[in-house]
């Protein structure tokens, strides 16, 4: 059953975690799952140090640097019960550093160490923050206070 745009917003909030694609060199989709956080309609992902990796340089950002448009996936998965699967897709043109104000890093900062305890006490390296161009969705059954897409 389609998701109605707020039961959608209402789910990618509430995801742990989602799956990033952007366009690789050769035209392929490069997917990574991240972290994020919604902030007034935006997404924000960041770059850390905290998980290991070798460099900061991060293939995602390079792609972004060709082409600004991403898609993030999120979804619901269980295997014993499928009247509760559910996924959501957020189609994403990336935001530059010009486009948004000290208090709006802020805000994306203070989201992102209140969805994710391991951020508390950490600084990041960069944020990457997405306008949300689009956003369509699926479950298996309707919310039950929700009322039903035509």
């Amino acid at each position: 059953m389609r998701l109605a745009p707020d039961d959608c917003w209402s789910r990618l909030r509430s995801a742990e975690h989602g799956a990033l694609c952007t366009l690789g060199t050769r035209d392929t989709i490069d997917a990574v799952p991240v972290c994020y956080a919604v902030v007034s309609g935006r997404i924000v992902t960041p770059v850390d140090r905290i998980k290991p990796k070798t460099t900061t340089d991060l293939g995602r950002l390079r792609n972004l640097d060709r082409n600004g448009t991403a898609t993030l996936l999120c979804d619901e998965w269980n295997g014993s019960d499928w009247s509760q699967l559910w996924w959501v897709r957020a189609r994403l043109a990336r935001r530059t550093s010009g486009d948004d104000t000290e208090d709006s890093f802020n805000a994306y900062e203070r989201a992102l160490r209140k969805k994710y305890v391991q951020y508390r006490d950490t600084e990041f390296v960069e944020l990457v923050v997405f306008d949300v161009v689009s956003l369509i969705g699926w479950a298996a059954a309707q919310a039950e206070d929700t009322p039903p897409v035509s």
